[in-house]
């Protein structure tokens, strides 16, 4: 016999929601933490409002994890977003729905979702144990020790490892959970930053430090192809871009350039018009102001910050009146509000993205059950796993609901 009937290691979403499920059904449960607290990363979720999850479909779902999202079919039908919403309402936390279906709680206040999850933990009576940074594991026959760097091994019948990525190092995501399953046999797909501000060649995205675009589309041209993001907002910083669609993209902006290097942007700063549309309003603007300077006309149509930067791209003199304006640079003006070019080089590193992608292969894990195919009574969930989704609640749901059924399975028997 073992002390504890499960170990759960790591107390951020996937962890803390493993911990309730075992302790739920009636397993003694011990939820190891480093930290002196829990939930300490998802406290900087959304802006530090903490967007829980989404209203979207299964479908949906699948669909903005990529490659790897039918493995999570299973996770999100033992514990979709509505029994999500439903375990907040019960432990005393009103939700509201904002656009796109992103969840936040009614306080707005990330804390309100720590306090809901502590109430929980405390309720189902799970046994904490904080600033307990964990080692190395070890499987015995029957179960396992794990291994503190402070004191003795904290010997378990099952483990469920939910030690989050390599992002916010700070808040305790320092990338253990990974060594400690390398050591267990697991292949660890190289780790990336995604959800993560992009660096840009052009110096002159220091004179739009700051800048916010919105109602604007992304292009990324990719080797063979390109794609489109959905109409949103950017901002520019002293080192590339950031903002809500280059967070979503910087993944897969990420993955190319360590394949190809350098990825070419496109910004297309009037998506709801055509080229021929813009230049048919340039053509009637331009034409009942002939008088004016074309550094004043455009402050009209983009911010003023930006002015200089746009007519430097095509060569064209600011100070110029509007009656010199030819054909051609009128094409060019337009060409380059649908066609804004901007060279990505890279991003910030692991440690200052938002989300580790990478983690361990799907491949080795039961995706019915989040059990270890190679080690019988290891149980994974959460950003530790090779899973990764855009912006807006969908990597918060994955967490709990990988943790909810590696919870569930690891108390089977």
């Amino acid at each position: 016999m073992y002390p504890y009937d499960i170990a759960v290691v790591g107390a951020g979403p996937a962890g803390i929601m493993a911990a309730i499920r075992a302790s739920q059904l009636k397993r003694n449960t011990l939820l190891i933490e480093r930290n002196a607290s829990i939930g300490r990363k998802m406290l900087l979720t959304g802006k530090g409002r903490c967007n829980i999850t989404n209203t979207a479909s299964v479908d949906t779902f699948v669909e903005k994890f990529g490659k790897n999202g039918a493995f999570l079919r299973s996770a999100l039908f033992a514990f979709s977003n509505t029994d999500l919403i439903d375990f907040f309402g019960s432990n005393g936390l009103a939700l509201k729905i904002e656009r796109q279906g992103r969840v936040f709680p009614s306080t707005d206040k990330a804390s309100s979702v720590y306090g809901a999850l502590n109430k929980s933990l405390e309720a189902n009576k799970a046994e904490l144990k904080f600033n307990t940074r964990i080692k190395d594991i070890k499987k015995e026959r029957e179960g396992f020790l794990i291994y503190p760097e402070v004191g003795g091994p904290i010997r378990a019948g099952r483990v469920v490892l939910a030690t989050g990525g390599s992002s916010y190092r700070e808040t305790g995501s320092t990338g253990d959970g990974f060594e400690i399953a390398d050591k267990l046999g697991h292949t660890i797909i190289p780790l990336r930053p995604e959800l993560v501000p992009l660096r840009a060649k052009e110096r002159w995205v220091k004179d739009l430090q700051g800048l916010s675009l919105k109602n604007i589309r992304i292009v990324v041209k990719w080797v063979k192809n390109k794609k489109e993001s959905t109409i949103g907002e950017m901002i520019f910083t002293h080192f590339g871009v950031s903002g809500p669609l280059i967070l979503d993209m910087s993944g897969e902006i990420v993955a190319h350039i360590a394949k190809h290097g350098d990825v070419p942007l496109l910004i297309d700063l009037k998506p709801g018009m055509s080229e021929e549309v813009i230049e048919k309003r340039l053509l009637r603007e331009f034409g009942a102001k002939g008088n004016f300077i074309l550094r004043s006309i455009m402050k009209e149509l983009m911010p003023q910050r930006m002015v200089p930067v746009f007519l430097r791209l095509i060569s064209l003199d600011g100070e110029m009146k509007i009656s010199q304006v030819t054909q051609g640079a009128r094409r060019s003006i337009a060409g380059l509000f649908k066609e804004f070019p901007l060279t990505i080089t890279g991003s910030l590193p692991i440690e200052e993205a938002m989300v580790t992608g990478g983690g361990v292969s799907i491949k080795e894990i039961d995706p019915r059950t989040m059990e270890s195919k190679i080690v019988p009574g290891l149980y994974f969930a959460g950003e530790v796993v090779d899973l990764s989704a855009p912006s807006g609640g969908y990597n918060l749901q994955e967490a709990f609901s990988t943790g909810y059924l590696a919870g569930t399975k690891a108390s089977d028997g």
